[in-house]
């Protein structure tokens, strides 16, 4: 690595990899949470956490932190077990 250019490069890699851990490490303790009040059943708190965890999803997806084929079928598997809480508390 003697160029200019690729310690320049190294640099703003190692930037690019700590963000996109960060976005990625964000997006997993917002579906564990989802996930986590989905399984207790609470309404109200899951579609909270869900509506944050879709957003995660897309902006992680338009970063190409992750692919966006992967965030669809994340929202989607999310949603439908929303979907298939008892809404008696709603």
């Amino acid at each position: 690595m003697n160029r200019q250019s690729a310690k320049k490069h190294a640099r703003a890699d190692a930037a690019k990899r700590a963000r996109n851990r960060h976005r990625k490490a964000t997006l997993r303790t917002a579906l564990k949470q989802a996930e986590a009040a989905l399984a207790a059943g609470n309404v109200e708190t899951a579609q909270e956490l869900c509506r944050t965890a879709v957003s995660l999803l897309d902006r992680a997806a338009s970063k190409g932190v992750i692919k966006k084929g992967t965030a669809n079928r994340q929202k989607s598997r999310l949603i439908s077990k929303l979907h298939s809480l008892p809404q008696a508390a709603a």
